[in-house]
């Protein structure tokens, strides 16, 4: 497929808000939409009965939510919430032979790829920040006066925002040029990332989670004692917010310029 440049047809930012709308509002109607939002009402269950069953007791409900809420929203739920949406940008399309109608339609290519992008990490985004708001004030239901409480917050929904964007951006990118992108996703995201995360020295910065962990509150999460900061030995917050993003960046590139050229066919 010839790198298409668009004479005559949208522009990018045309074409990117007019891709972003339209799969913004079909994502939220799909099953799999659906079967996400039911997951993210997994750890908000988990805070309601240890709020129920630890009144009073603030350190049992700090623990549990370091130890197994945070556990649950960092290495496990936007790591399957991106890998499933990221392979999805190029493989639904192709599965439901309607990609040549999107490539064919007036619009940039680099804004039909950016805009599906765009639309489901808004849509991750709202998930998880919705599942995290609810898991976290009930369990800091006692501490609704304390304003370091909301900076808290503020700092885990950014942490996770910038690791939907990375991962996201990576599994994209797998999906623009591997058939099985989904299974490589899953040996990543689950083998090496848990892995590596736990190594000492430099080998951590090879992993997209340790960025994430570095900008988590340190005294919020548990000190040294927590499950998700064990043997971390954290990057600056600012070079672990740069790193995220210029990982997403040049993921992003990348697959852009793969959808750009690539020729894709349908099997039979």
């Amino acid at each position: 497929m010839k790198p298409n440049t668009n004479p005559g047809g949208a522009s990018f930012w045309l074409s990117f808000r007019r891709v972003f709308t339209l799969f913004f509002f079909l994502g939220r109607k799909t099953g799999k939409s659906r079967v996400f939002i039911l997951a993210g009402l997994i750890p908000v269950a988990i805070a309601v009965i240890v709020r129920v069953f630890t009144p009073g007791r603030a350190e049992d409900v700090v623990a549990v939510f370091n130890e197994i809420l945070l556990v649950i929203y960092v290495t496990l739920y936007i790591v399957i919430l991106s890998l499933f949406y990221g392979t999805s940008i190029v493989a639904d399309e192709i599965e439901d032979r309607t990609l040549s109608y999107l490539t064919t339609r007036p619009l940039a290519k680099s804004g039909i790829f950016l805009g599906k992008y765009a639309a489901y990490v808004t849509l991750m985004f709202l998930m998880v920040t919705s599942s995290l708001f609810f898991s976290f004030f009930i369990m800091n239901g006692h501490r609704f006066l304390d304003p370091v409480l909301y900076l808290t917050f503020l700092r885990y929904a950014g942490a996770l925002g910038l690791g939907i964007l990375a991962y996201t951006a990576l599994f994209a990118f797998l999906g623009t040029f591997l058939k099985r992108a989904i299974l490589v996703g899953l040996l990543f995201g689950f083998g090496w990332e848990n892995v590596v995360q736990y190594f000492p020295g430099s080998t951590q910065r090879l992993s997209l989670v340790h960025y994430m962990k570095s900008l988590m509150p340190r005294r919020a999460a548990g000190g040294p004692l927590s499950i998700l900061l064990f043997r971390l030995e954290p990057t600056r917050p600012a070079v672990a917010v740069l790193m995220l993003i210029v990982i997403a960046a040049a993921f992003l590139a990348l697959a852009c310029w793969l959808f750009r050229t690539k020729e894709y066919l349908y099997e039979e």
